[in-house]
């Protein structure tokens, strides 16, 4: 994991040095973020006595680096199909697991008096993580509304179903289909279709964080019912640290 996070550090400053000499400031500070965001597992573990799973780590890693390096500065939003699809079902998987352990851990805490079916558990990590998904999408509308940017990308449709077009004003459905391009101001678009506003986007991203927070909430609700046996499960769940600085035993592991 250390040579993985050599690399990739090594990789993010080659690329912020190329944007400095390209005088693109912006992709600088883009590079700067996603350093200091490679020491966040590191501080987190050293400072709140988390233990985060090497597989975790190396998967928020590598995913941080496909974000805003690969999907941002070389455009693979854009330019590789799925791209934005991919990381957003892996948002909702990597929060439900960061859910899971928060609800676990606070229902074990011997001062919390909690004691939640697995269930509950599971279902924690999963509003968790929908809740997240839902923020980031409050946080693309708010970047576009007031900033002009395109976080929420737009999708050529060739279809509209709208009441608005309907000139009685009786609330009923207008279909225009077999849209072939978009005019505006007398100008042909060249887009093949209709223009949608970043709507589509949105919903797509929100469906598959749901699939990634419903697959890890299964993954965890199987592992609370057998705790201590399943190993697959843990490889994702952060846990709190022993005073020795071991992992905390009550997840039935060795200490």
């Amino acid at each position: 994991m250390f040579a993985l996070y050599v690399l990739l550090r090594t990789s993010v400053i080659l690329v912020m040095i190329a944007q400095i000499l390209n005088r693109d400031w912006q992709n600088v500070m883009l590079c700067c973020l996603v350093l200091f965001l490679y020491t966040m597992p590191s501080f987190i573990e050293n400072n709140w006595h988390i233990d985060i799973p090497d597989t975790l780590e190396v998967i928020v890693y590598i995913f941080i680096y496909a974000a805003e390096i690969l999907g941002e500065i070389r455009a693979y939003y854009i330019s590789v199909p799925g791209w934005d699809t991919a990381l957003h079902t892996v948002t909702g998987f990597l929060a439900a697991a960061v859910g899971f352990s928060l609800v676990d851990i606070i229902n074990r805490n011997e001062n919390t008096k909690l004691n939640l079916a697995p269930l509950y558990v599971a279902i924690g990590a999963f509003t968790f993580s929908m809740t997240i998904g839902v923020i980031w999408e409050f946080f693309e509308f708010f970047m576009d509304m007031f900033f002009h940017l395109d976080m929420q990308k737009d999708t050529v449709v060739n279809a509209i179903y709208s009441v608005t077009l309907d000139p009685a004003r009786s609330n009923k459905v207008v279909a225009i289909k077999g849209i072939t391009d978009t005019v505006v101001n007398g100008e042909s678009l060249g887009l093949n279709g209709y223009l949608d506003i970043g709507l589509i986007d949105t919903m797509k991203d929100l469906f598959v964080t749901f699939i990634g927070a419903t697959v890890f909430s299964i993954i965890g609700f199987i592992y609370l019912k057998n705790r201590g046996t399943g190993k697959f499960a843990k490889r994702f769940i952060p846990t709190m640290m022993s005073k020795a600085g071991s992992e905390d035993p009550a997840d039935g592991s060795d200490k």
